[in-house]
């Protein structure tokens, strides 16, 4: 307790420096058990190879994995998507913007322009932090009209920084021009043609409140860092930490799969046989068949070679 009095007591001046983005130490504190490569500003950064091998994981067994690490909010549907039969990959950086109010506007935008030397309105300053390789996941609360901070301008700004697209728990408007974004794999709640409005001495309907802090979208918490996969309708998003155990369990499962499927258009084994607990048999068979067909499997070739080296077959 007296270690975490004394770490609040120097992160909260901090805290008030930097307004609504977090601080690099309050990020490390959160993500202790992300141990590779972070980005300067203290945001895990997972692996380029394991978010291209994250692209083959389905939604059921990154779930399964996480479920059994005891992570049971970490998945959300219910989307409206732009390219639904894509999948979106990449590291999240996070916005929560709340419903409007002038006094928050006001100090956030003068800090903003005066201290951080921060342009433009403020749902373009998390857009301009995105690096390749990310997914800009944006809590939104929902809105709906005169809600929406993305159209096809930021959007194409998005897409040009990241090569990705987004999850946005709101509306976005300028749905056509989104769609011409060639890959800009994307999630959003609804569509309305109106936009957001920030002046806070006039029209004011959304503030943002947090760059990069833990948010929530629905259901689920989500991290800066976190590994975004979306596709077929849901999205879940992975702690760093577990990224590479849910790329591996994904893989031996598609190889037991694409054996069992070959061995029973073989007829050589029975469903019963497949579906159940593997024989010893089974498993030799197995792990023979993983070595004849190495060079065409898709997966990795050395995770192949790992897998068998951990077998006694």
């Amino acid at each position: 307790m007296k270690r975490l009095v004394l770490f609040l007591c120097a992160v909260f001046p901090m805290l008030a420096t930097q307004a609504q983005q977090i601080s690099k130490e309050e990020l490390l504190f959160l993500t202790p058990e992300w141990k590779g490569e972070r980005f300067p500003d203290g945001r895990p950064k997972v692996p380029d190879n394991i978010l291209k091998r994250m692209k083959l994981v389905t939604l059921e067994e990154a779930w399964a994995v996480l479920k059994g690490e005891n992570y049971k909010h970490n998945y959300e549907d219910g989307w409206e998507c732009i390219n639904p039969d894509s999948v979106l990959v990449g590291r999240a950086l996070t916005a929560t913007f709340m419903p409007g109010r002038p006094d928050v506007q006001r100090v956030i935008d003068k800090k903003g322009h005066e201290q951080d030397g921060r342009i433009k309105s403020q749902n373009s300053w998390p857009i301009d932090m995105l690096a390749k390789g990310d997914v800009y996941v944006v809590d939104q609360f929902g809105a709906h009209e005169d809600g929406p901070t993305i159209g096809d301008n930021l959007g194409n700004s998005i897409y040009t920084k990241s090569g990705n697209g987004i999850v946005y728990d709101g509306a976005i408007r300028d749905i056509v021009g989104l769609k011409e974004i060639g890959s800009f794999t994307s999630f959003f709640r609804t569509y309305h043609p109106s936009h957001h409005l920030n002046d806070p001495n006039g029209d004011l309907n959304t503030t943002l409140v947090g760059i990069n802090k833990p948010t929530r979208i629905g259901h689920a918490m989500v991290l800066p860092g976190d590994v975004v996969l979306g596709r077929n309708g849901g999205v879940i998003f992975i702690p760093p930490h577990l990224a590479e155990k849910v790329v591996k369990t994904s893989e031996i499962v598609r190889l037991r799969d694409m054996f069992g499927h070959q061995r029973l258009r073989e007829q050589k084994y029975t469903p019963g046989q497949i579906d159940s607990k593997w024989s010893d048999a089974i498993e030799k068979d197995f792990s023979q068949w993983l070595n004849q067909h190495i060079d065409k499997l898709p997966v990795p070739k050395d995770q192949i070679q790992e897998y068998l080296k951990t077998r006694t077959w």
